[in-house]
């Protein structure tokens, strides 16, 4: 995602990169990040202090691990900064914590920063209060081999919304797959099925189905470039906001 970002900024003007950051002994440290991202010498050098690169008038953008997201997310708020954050996995612990943190910076959080699964979002809520008690959830992610987390931050986004139209609540309803002889479905929960393949960059599709009929809206991402610019997208929302933790769907004017 890094190397996308980077890739992407270069085909903007109004945005312009500034630091490169991976963790310390990453074999890119100390590389040109643009000729990383293969678009030509950026004359930014990847480096591993981000105490040195987090100052006032720079935006954060980042796609890691919650405990690195986090620790960047402290010297964000001390710096009276703005960040952009792709990361998922958070704990409730750790997203308590930012969320104290926003009161003294401005941070964007979403699982997807692609625009079109946030309108599936909004349309997600649209569509379980519509057609009710009656239809169950199913909902499905497959991603490359190389994830870590699981379900997706997005298919946990997704069961939230539709759990919080439907009144139900997701810590009592959710069933992460299916075992054995589970027993016939119960009409309130929202089955969570997670996939690992090769290289899918992403897909999510969540299935609403009653005797008789089934709708499902999907979403799958060809590429990682939809997120890259839906987080540039973010980034020039962001500038300029007091502190607070903003979505997504406040760029989009979803909220």
């Amino acid at each position: 995602m890094g190397n996308r970002i980077v890739a992407c900024l270069a085909d903007v003007s109004d945005l312009r990169l500034v630091a490169a950051l991976e963790a310390p002994g990453h074999a890119a440290l100390g590389r040109d990040a643009g000729e990383l991202a293969g678009v030509g010498k950026a004359g930014v050098s990847v480096g591993a202090d981000a105490a040195a690169e987090i100052t006032r008038e720079r935006v954060l953008i980042e796609f890691s691990v919650p405990e690195a997201s986090l620790g960047h997310l402290r010297l964000i708020a001390q710096a009276g900064a703005r960040a952009v954050i792709g990361t998922t996995g958070f704990s409730p612990a750790q997203r308590a914590e930012i969320g104290d943190l926003a009161k003294r910076a401005a941070i964007l959080m979403s699982p997807n920063m692609s625009v079109a699964t946030n309108v599936a979002f909004k349309l997600l809520a649209t569509m379980a209060k519509a057609l009710g008690e009656e239809y169950d959830v199913e909902i499905t992610e497959i991603h490359h081999r190389f994830k870590k987390d699981a379900p997706s931050g997005t298919a946990l986004r997704m069961a939230e919304v539709v759990a919080a139209a439907l009144g139900r609540d997701l810590d009592q309803v959710a069933v992460y797959g299916r075992q054995g002889l589970p027993g016939e479905r119960t009409k309130p929960e929202i089955g969570i099925l997670s996939l690992r393949s090769g290289d899918v960059v992403g897909e999510h599709t969540v299935s609403f189905g009653t005797l008789g009929e089934r709708l499902e809206l999907t979403h799958r991402a060809h590429n990682r470039d939809t997120y890259a610019r839906g987080a540039l997208r973010a980034a020039r929302f962001i500038v300029g906001r007091p502190p607070g933790l903003y979505s997504m769907a406040d760029v989009l004017g979803l909220a």
